[in-house]
C-alpha cells in the first residue's frame, strides 16, 4: 500500500519572522545560536533558507521572540481575521 503524501510545510515565512524578531531585539546569530545549542549556520538555514527546524528548536525561537504560530500554520483564520489589504499573511507575526 502507498504512503499518503503529506505536504510539506514552507517555513521560509516563519525564518524571516524569526529573523526580523532576532534583529529587533539586537542579537546576533552567533549569541542566539550559542545559547540554543546549534550552530550559526543551522540557524542561517531557518531565517534564509526556511529550513525546517527540529521542534526543540522551533519551540525555543517562538517562545524566545513570542511568534505567533497560528498566524504561520493557520492563514486562513487570519485572514478571517485580517482581511485582504490588511496585512500580509506571507509572514508570520511577533505578538
Amino acid at each position: 500500500m502507498a504512503k499518503r503524501p503529506v505536504p510539506l510545510y514552507d517555513f521560509k515565512a516563519f525564518g524571516a519572522a524569526i529573523k526580523a524578531a532576532r534583529n529587533e531585539y539586537g542579537e546576533s546569530r552567533k549569541k542566539v545560536s550559542d545559547e540554543l545549542y546549534i550552530s550559526p549556520r543551522y540557524l542561517a538555514n531557518i531565517e534564509n533558507k526556511g529550513q525546517q527546524p527540529s521542534l526543540q528548536v522551533f519551540y525555543d525561537l517562538v517562545t524566545r521572540y513570542h511568534i505567533s504560530v497560528d498566524q504561520c500554520f493557520l492563514p486562513e483564520q487570519q485572514m478571517r481575521r485580517n482581511p485582504p489589504g490588511g496585512g500580509s499573511l506571507t509572514r508570520c507575526w511577533t505578538v
